[in-house]
Parts: structure tokens; C-alpha cells; sequence
């Protein structure tokens, strides 16, 4: 969010925060560098988890591991090769400043259609970032979850006493 991307000489634009609220209900892509035949995850197959935070639109892809392609850009991604994310979507609502300069700013404030999501090698937005995280947070989770039934297990025993 906030963060400028010039779009041509002379055309810049920045998104402020909560404009993707109102975007984020429909079936979205993960893609790889806006290719429709390299789909990571969908959030209609909930392999794609999408909300916005304090920076602007965070996403986690649930790789499938049987994919040659999606395991060799999870790969790509871990080496640091590709490292930025961008998306494709339909402007619902912009504020348009034409400068003294002659250059023009717009600034998005909300997002109509958010249609993809994609790990991209050349994104528009500089300041995004991509990152593979290994299996380590579900193991995470799954820790969390075995010692909250212990923990439950437990009360219950005592209570039951």
C-alpha cells in the first residue's frame, strides 16, 4: 500500500489500504508470472488463502507437491531466483492528479475484481515480496493442535476426578 509504481514515464500509481477489501469473496488464481497454464492454487479449492494486511494484499499458496512445475517455482522462490509477487485486476474506484509537471498520479482506493495473484520475476509493484516457507508451519500446527488435545484430555480427566 502507498507505495509508488510508475506505470510509463510520466504515469505513476500507488493503492491505498482496504482497497482490496470488497475484492477478495471471488475465485482467485495463484499463478506463475500471469500465466493461466501454471495455476498454484484457487481460493474456490481453497488451496489459496487471501487478506489484506498493514503492507497490502498477503496470500499463501498450499503447493502441491505432485506438481514438477509448482515444485520447481517453490524451489526457484527458496534459492531467492524469484523473489516479488504482482496481481491483475479492474479498478472500481481512482482518484486521477494531473501535476504541474505534466505527469500524472493516480491513486487507487478500490479494487472492483481482483482476478489473480502471481510469483512473478519482473512484478510492476518493486515492493513486493515471495517467499517458501517449508512444511515447518503445518508441523507447527499440527504440534499446536496434538498439545491442545492433550492439555483438553487432561482437563477433562481432573474435572471427571
Amino acid at each position: 500500500f502507498n507505495s509508488v509504481y510508475q506505470i510509463a514515464p510520466g504515469l505513476t500509481e500507488s493503492i491505498l489500504p482496504s482497497a482490496f477489501a470488497g475484492a477478495l469473496g471471488g475465485d482467485i488464481r495463484a499463478l506463475t508470472n500471469h500465466d493461466t497454464t501454471l495455476v498454484l492454487g484457487r481460493t474456490k479449492a481453497k488451496t489459496l488463502e487471501l487478506r489484506e494486511d498493514g503492507h497490502g494484499l498477503w496470500g499463501r499458496v498450499h503447493i502441491n507437491r505432485e506438481d514438477s512445475d509448482a515444485m520447481n517455482l517453490y524451489h526457484r522462490v527458496q534459492r531467492g531466483d524469484v523473489d516479488q509477487c504482482s496481481f491483475g485486476f479492474t479498478i472500481g474506484l481512482e482518484d486521477v492528479e494531473y501535476r504541474d509537471d505534466g505527469s500524472v498520479h493516480r491513486t487507487i482506493k478500490i479494487v472492483d475484481a481482483l482476478y489473480e495473484v502471481t510469483v512473478a520475476t519482473f512484478p510492476a509493484y518493486e515492493e513486493t515480496s515471495a517467499s517458501a516457507r517449508s512444511a515447518q508451519a503445518e508441523q507447527i500446527r499440527r504440534r499446536t493442535a496434538q498439545v491442545w488435545r492433550e492439555t483438553m484430555k487432561n482437563r477433562l480427566k481432573r474435572s471427571a476426578e
